[in-house]
């Protein structure tokens, strides 16, 4: 399976992953989701939302247990990064039907939509939409670099945009959920699986610059009205204010107006992703950001902490004979599903620390281990 995926959507020149939602390489992605479904005979249907399913066991039974990820990636992602949870449930359900241990509910495996927000700018499109956490019209307006919107771009796909929105009859179907996920720090040490404690606040906010484009060669500086400059000393401002907060604060996308070498800017745009320990925190840290900034600013999405579910983590934990428990600043769709139904979270390790770029990579030891440690949690919940 991990090979069958390997190519699709990969950028040679870079050799990272451009698998952006409702794109071509997004669709091979689902194609190959519905083929693995088919082959092990499962039940497989697509949610008005866009997320796939591919069910073992009835799927009105209303008491299933869920797992899987997300196919999509950021530009130039990484390999393991949503992927390696949905090949490690089927391997995990290849393994538990192997030895009879398919329990007495119904097991999904699920691969989110739009995790990534990539194309688009809001995180967790799927799940967002399936609790309810984003406005399905909001949703629809959504648009692209090209201008092309999230209900175009789902129906060129052949999904109806009109269709989207809360789903509780599917939730309401859900007894608990557990996401394996590579992990995106180097926290388990010599542990090659751990257990998510929380997921930190976390958010994006929208940065417009204005200033009034001229010639490079001929304005003189003190006649300039440059936004890069207001631009550079926020970034510079943000980096020392999360690290004086204990907090993380990054300019990762920058769109410059008219984008010319010898012209002075008219406007930048960029997008913050700020993240820390506690709301509080999370809030003052950016609060001061916006002030000294002199931008007018957009908050685009914004997720609370996530406390994953209590007694499922401890019997995750306990199960797995006592893995490390951390907490992560990194966004899943385990998080998002957490207001509506227990989740719970697996690590797999990561030796560098790397991800969301093409370097993120876990051995293929750690990554069988996770398998192992996800079937045996399976067989305990089912």
């Amino acid at each position: 399976m991990w090979r069958e995926l390997l190519p699709v959507g990969r950028h040679e020149p870079t050799g990272g992953y451009r698998r952006h939602a409702w794109t071509s390489a997004d669709g091979e992605c689902r194609a190959w989701f519905e083929e693995q479904a088919r082959k092990r005979g499962l039940s497989y249907e697509v949610d008005r939302n866009g997320n796939q399913w591919a069910w073992s066991g009835d799927p009105m039974a209303g008491n299933a247990i869920v797992t899987g990820s997300h196919l999509d990636s950021v530009p130039d992602g990484g390999a393991y990064d949503g992927p390696l949870g949905v090949v490690s449930a089927f391997a995990a359900l290849d393994a538990l039907q192997e030895r009879g241990a398919t329990g007495g509910r119904p097991l999904a495996i699920v691969n989110f939509g739009d995790e990534e927000g990539a194309r688009f700018g809001v995180a967790c499109t799927g799940s967002r939409l399936m609790t309810g956490a984003l406005e399905p019209g909001h949703a629809r307006s959504l648009q692209d670099a090209a201008g092309v919107t999230l209900g175009a771009a789902m129906e060129r796909a052949g999904q109806d945009p009109d269709a989207i929105g809360r789903d509780d009859e599917r939730l309401a179907r859900i007894d608990a959920y557990v996401e394996l996920h590579v992990e995106q720090g180097r926290n388990l040490g010599e542990a090659p699986v751990g257990v998510a404690s929380a997921i930190w606040p976390h958010g994006r906010w929208r940065f417009d610059f204005h200033g009034q484009a001229n010639h490079a060669g001929t304005t003189r500086l003190e006649d300039r009205r440059d936004p890069m400059l207001a631009y550079a000393a926020t970034v510079l401002n943000a980096r020392e204010r999360a690290r004086l907060a204990g907090a993380l604060a990054t300019f990762g996308k920058v769109s410059v107006e008219p984008n010319g070498t010898n012209a002075i800017a008219s406007r930048v745009t960029a997008w913050l992703d700020s993240r820390a320990a506690d709301a509080a925190t999370l809030d003052m840290l950016v609060k001061e950001i916006i002030h000294e900034s002199g931008a007018e600013v957009t908050r685009e999405s914004y997720t609370p902490v996530v406390e994953f579910d209590g007694p499922l983590r401890d019997r995750l934990a306990a199960r797995l004979g006592g893995v490390p428990v951390l907490p992560t600043g990194a966004g899943h769709d385990a998080g998002i599903l957490a207001s509506a139904v227990p989740t719970a979270m697996l690590f797999v390790r990561n030796p560098t620390g790397v991800s969301h770029s093409p370097a993120e990579h876990a051995e293929e030891a750690d990554c069988l281990a996770g398998v192992a440690a996800l079937a045996t949690v399976l067989e305990d919940l089912l």
